[in-house]
């Protein structure tokens, strides 16, 4: 059961800090100003004290009460287990010391009467309640960052009609198919493919990248984005929650659900934790009760509160969440969004980066290069025949595929349209991932299919072989461009001590010569979808884990099965779904800002969780009152409940340093 939202917490602890400041200045007042002890009645006081307290410790802190309560219930202590034992020690002693001070050894009376603790009760509790609106913020943090963003779409679209007339509409009534005009200085309303012009768009939005990316028939355009130079018209695409930025909230709200391992370490630890301090301060009391200055059993009674208060593991719990949502939104704003905080977790220890090649380390747009007939014998490539068979081949390979979503399948397509040639209706469309596609075309039944062999001036081509009633009639070559940021993202990944091996279905003279290019430290060609998935199964027994990267529908295997699956967000949907981190641009310069992220998320959480360990384990024999002996002196509970607060509030600022990570 998770604490209540902000809007909650927040009345709570704007009434615990106006009571608890007069309780902290009646109790402690007189160590500043001596002369106060003269103005106010001891007996006063302390009924006053007992009024401003009551309503701290069971208002403002019900949250706490409540999951106090529901450990106990269900047998599973953490951080509130401790909170609401010691502020209610301290609470209820101090009330009977109240009611009942006649009764108390003359021994133990001071000046002033018995002495009360309401503060460590009131203070302890307004404390907690601002770490714990602290944690919330940064988790609100990161939505209201990403919905500021979703408010940056322009609330107006101008559709053009079949004639092309302009109308001015809401952008909720956009719909796909609809062809819409963005002028220099506006915001693009929705995701779509630009249809005529050329511009510069700014994604910075997105992507983290300050320069403009230039845009020109064909390209994508993302809603929210500014159109900074030329008029473009484009078509919708994706409308309403399926643009990228609606995605992009409801990936980071999947994030903050998820929990990474060290944070469920981090709750083991709190499970004997709490049994521990709480076997302390039992032995705490029973030591100074038996051995202590009379009045014994009050000595151990302040004591045995000392050591539940300050052993609070309030700074432990904040330790984790806090940095991992403060690590969410910065991944955001970088246009690496998180969708599983273990994946963020795991991330900074993996060392072998398997990567798919197509739309992942090249830009994912092949062109067709060439075509290959077969049985073509002395005909000449020129003749009409040869050009009629080629036509026929493109005509044949291109209806096929134009139901498939696949890259290669999109340049077969593309092409065929640039050659003006009529596509005919494809029946009993067919798919296999990692093979290629069948369907019946003009009553044939017509087979797209990766090819593995080479052929003449195309043997680093990728080639797609294409058969009719199972005869091969020719072969098409394809060329896909290396992404112009892929070569500097490797090297700095290598040197981060990454393994970094190419894993495609390609045929293995391509992968060869992108592998060399590239200077990767291995490739695996001619690779099915379930033989990637085993390729990461087989690396996962390195003590290091492995990183899968891809994009395409083939991918999602190996995305659900390896230690951190990385999709581009330029890939298919079913691939990011599979993935723990996505790249918003698809960009592997956004793969080495995502590492340096998780790497000093995971080291701050390490700086959290040893400082709050080191801090409970040096303060609890001063708790405990281990000095006395010594020295006479004993740790008052309301310093040990001021000096766990602020532990806790040192373990929030520290994580949320991660707010300015630069991550070059």
């Amino acid at each position: 059961m998770g604490l209540p939202h902000e809007r909650y917490l927040r009345p709570r602890f704007f009434a615990a800090t106006a009571l608890s400041l007069p309780v902290l200045v009646l109790s402690m007042g007189e160590m500043v100003w001596p002369s106060l002890a003269h103005h106010v009645n001891p007996q006063l006081s302390g009924w006053l004290q007992f009024l401003l307290t009551t309503p701290v410790f069971f208002w403002s802190g019900a949250p706490f009460i409540r999951r106090w309560w529901t450990s106990i219930r269900e047998r599973d202590t953490n951080m509130f287990t401790l909170t609401v034992t010691g502020t209610g020690a301290a609470y209820f002693y101090s009330t009977a010391a109240l009611l009942l001070s006649a009764r108390f050894p003359e021994a133990f009376r001071s000046a002033h009467g018995v002495p009360l603790y309401f503060e460590a009760a009131a203070v302890t509790t307004t404390i907690v309640l601002l770490g714990q609106i602290l944690e919330q913020r940064a988790h609100a943090r990161t939505d209201l960052a990403i919905r500021a963003l979703m408010d940056l779409a322009p609330k107006i679209a101008h559709r053009l009609d079949q004639t092309g007339v302009e109308t001015d509409i809401p952008v909720a009534e956009v719909k796909v198919g609809d062809t819409l005009r963005v002028r220099p200085g506006e915001k693009i309303p929705v995701d779509g493919s630009v249809l005529e012009g050329a511009t510069s768009v700014d994604e910075s939005m997105l992507t983290g990248e300050p320069e403009p990316v230039e845009k020109a028939s064909g390209s994508p355009v993302h809603a929210g984005t500014l159109n900074t130079t030329g008029t473009l018209t484009f078509r919708a695409e994706r409308i309403g929650r399926d643009t990228l930025l609606a995605q992009i909230v409801r990936l980071v709200e999947e994030a903050q659900e998820s929990e990474a391992p060290i944070a469920r370490l981090a709750d083991r630890v709190s499970a004997v934790f709490v049994p521990i301090v709480l076997a302390i301060a039992t032995v705490t009391f029973l030591v100074w009760t038996i051995a202590g200055p009379a009045p014994g059993w009050v000595f151990g009674l302040i004591n045995a509160v000392a050591v539940l208060i300050i052993a609070c593991p309030c700074a432990l719990g904040l330790a984790t969440p806090v940095a991992l949502v403060t690590a969410i939104g910065r991944g955001a704003q970088a246009g690496v969004l998180v969708k599983d905080a273990a994946a963020l977790e795991r991330l900074a220890r993996v060392r072998t980066l398997l990567i798919d090649k197509t739309g992942t380390l090249t830009a994912g747009h092949p062109r067709v290069v060439g075509l290959e007939l077969s049985g073509t014998g002395e005909t000449p490539a020129s003749s009409p025949a040869a050009s009629a068979r080629e036509a026929q081949l493109l005509t044949y390979a291109a209806a096929a595929e134009s139901a498939s979503e696949h890259p290669l399948a999109r340049a077969i397509v593309r092409a065929a349209q640039e050659r003006g040639l009529a596509l005919p209706i494809a029946t009993d469309f067919a798919v296999e991932p990692g093979f290629g596609v069948r369907a019946r075309i003009e009553g044939r039944l017509v087979e797209v299919s990766r090819a593995v062999h080479d052929v003449g001036a195309f043997a680093t081509a990728t080639l797609v072989a294409v058969a009719v009633e199972g005869e091969r009639i020719g072969t098409i070559a394809l060329a896909d461009e290396v992404k112009a940021t892929t070569p500097a993202a490797i090297r700095e990944l290598q040197r981060l001590g990454f393994r970094v091996i190419m894993v495609t279905g390609d045929r293995e003279s391509t992968a060869r010569a992108v592998a060399t290019q590239l200077g990767l430290d291995g490739y695996h060609a001619a690779v099915t979808p379930a033989q990637k998935q085993e390729l990461v199964r087989s690396h996962r027994s390195d003590e290091h884990g492995v990183v899968f990267a891809g994009d395409g529908l083939n991918d999602a295997p190996a995305l659900a099965a390896a230690d951190v699956g990385i999709a581009m967000g330029t890939g298919t949907d079913v691939a990011m779904h599979s993935a723990g981190l996505v790249l918003v641009q698809g960009d592997l310069a956004a793969l080495v800002r995502a590492v340096h992220l998780s790497r000093a998320t995971l080291r701050t959480i390490k700086q959290n969780l040893f400082w709050a360990f080191a801090y409970n384990l040096a303060g609890l024999p001063l708790a405990a009152g281990a000095l006395f002996p010594f020295t006479g002196w004993l740790l008052n509970p309301m310093f040990a409940g001021v000096a766990m607060s602020l532990s806790s509030i040192t373990v929030v600022a520290n994580a949320l340093r991660l707010r300015r990570l630069s991550l070059t």
